[in-house]
């Protein structure tokens, strides 16, 4: 049994201040193009989520929907604690929730630093805030398939955009 889990943060969002609130932000028209084909890209290269689970705020929910149109799920979720300062133990705590399945390909669409610090925690056990996800960047994560993922998971992808855009 093993779990994939693909930290994606968004794409490309408009300036904050051109909205009143963060959590408003869209995408920009660049940041949905590249989006798009980065998620071209994920499905030349292969890849299917079982299911994304996304922050709360437009600009990430528009990259989890990028990613479904372009068939890499059919399946999206908000989930609450992948907003800003979100808490990875939320997150550990729903992952205990899933029943055992023997492979399971699961993508967190968010933000920076949380999804570097999140992947942090995972392989070493805490946030050295030294993995830079950049905008519609890839970080992939290959859970234990026994015991505590949190210091004993390993990083297997890590991917600035600009060499999927190629």
């Amino acid at each position: 049994m093993s779990t994939n889990v693909y930290f994606i943060r968004h794409g490309i969002a408009a300036d904050r201040e051109d909205y009143v609130t963060d959590t408003e932000r869209p995408l920009t028209e660049i940041g949905d193009r590249k989006t798009h084909k980065i998620a071209q890209k994920l499905k030349q290269l292969g890849l299917n989520f079982n299911l994304i689970l996304t922050s709360p705020l437009v600009r990430a929910n528009q990259t989890a929907k990028i990613l479904q149109t372009n068939k890499l799920s059919s399946k999206v979720e908000e989930f609450p604690a992948l907003a800003p300062g979100g808490d990875i133990n939320l997150w550990l705590r729903w992952l205990e929730t899933l029943p055992p399945k023997n492979n399971r390909e699961l993508a967190l669409v968010g933000h920076q630093p949380d999804l570097g610090n999140w992947a942090e925690i995972l392989i070493w056990g805490e946030a050295r805030e030294v993995l830079i996800l950049k905008k519609a960047g890839v970080i992939g994560i290959s859970l234990p398939s026994v015991g505590l993922p949190v210091g004993n998971s390993q990083m297997f992808w890590l991917t600035p955009p600009k060499f999927m855009l190629n």
